[in-house]
């Protein structure tokens, strides 16, 4: 199950830039908010939330792909969704891989 969701979070996150915005954006959605909670600044605790998953979507967004969230709302109302974009293999790759 952890191996399935790790190699489907590397397909969804190739862009480097959707990398280091989630790189960022993670930590400052859970571990920064759940310490400023803790700690009693609501108000701090819930930007760092709200811009931490602004963050993600923007990385989703350069990806060409959907967020997990909005993938999960469009899948429950029927609507269709961008799970993976196929990124460009280089000629580098293809040599390595013998199909050059």
């Amino acid at each position: 199950m952890l191996t399935r969701f790790v190699k489907n979070y590397l397909l969804r996150h190739q862009h480097p830039l959707n990398q280091v915005l989630h790189l960022v954006g993670v930590p400052l959605t859970f571990l920064a908010t759940a310490v400023l909670l803790w700690e009693g600044h609501v108000i701090w605790g819930c930007g760092t939330f709200v811009a931490g998953y602004a963050l993600q979507f923007a990385g989703h967004a350069v990806e060409g792909n959907d967020a997990g969230e909005v993938i999960v709302l469009k899948r429950a109302l029927g609507f269709p969704y961008v799970d993976i974009v196929p990124r460009p293999v280089s000629v580098k790759e293809r040599k390595n891989e013998g199909r050059y």
